[in-house]
């Protein structure tokens, strides 16, 4: 018996070591020499400060602002810790709402979403992406016919010229990776401080 333990063990500290160990730590070495930046998280800095990352949505509420997408992630209620309380872009808990597209509460949000939306630019349709929440919760881009739509709302916040919004908005639309991977989008933290360095400029 032994006989058959003692490889076993053996076989369970050295695989432990490799792929609980070594692997991990020459992974994370790798990716610190070829791509520091995606390594530490993508993180944006503003004046010497981290104010986000290009991974992980914010919530933009001003009207001065582009808005991403809704968000469906959630925390405990500081009030009630058995129910649970909207907190968007909350990376602790990424996930989608799982709700169908029978939920009546699904379609009032999007139709109210839609509504809202409608009024704040009636000659274009809303753009999907405005009214429906990503998988994970935490998408930080838009598409560039959302980030369009916007527009008007912002030029006349801010009374900055649409031309400049959307050549602003232009200059930030990364392009499918590779020319084919994934679709053209917008990262909105960074389209945001664009927005506020041209103000500023």
């Amino acid at each position: 018996m032994l006989k058959q333990i003692r490889p076993a063990i053996l076989m369970i500290v050295l695989m432990t070591i490799i792929t609980g160990l070594a692997y991990p730590l020459g992974m994370t070495g790798i990716a610190q020499v070829l791509f520091p930046h995606q390594a530490n998280g993508s993180l944006i800095e503003s004046g010497g400060k981290v104010i986000g990352s290009s991974l992980i949505g914010q919530n933009f509420v001003s009207d001065k602002y582009f808005h991403g997408r809704p968000s469906a992630t959630s925390e405990p209620d500081p009030k009630d810790p058995t129910k649970t309380i909207a907190v968007p872009y909350a990376a602790d808990n990424s996930v989608g709402s799982n709700l169908g597209p029978t939920s009546k509460a699904l379609i009032q949000r999007v139709q109210g979403d839609a509504a809202a939306l409608h009024k704040e630019n009636p000659s274009v349709p809303v753009p999907v992406d405005l009214v429906t929440t990503s998988a994970s919760g935490l998408d930080p881009d838009i598409t560039p016919a959302a980030a369009y739509f916007q527009v008007p709302r912002i030029a006349k916040t801010r009374n900055i010229p649409e031309a400049d919004l959307k050549a602003l908005v232009a200059a930030h639309i990364e392009e499918r990776l590779l020319g084919v991977i994934g679709e053209p989008h917008v990262n909105v933290l960074n389209l945001n401080l664009a927005l506020d360095a041209l103000k500023k400029s």
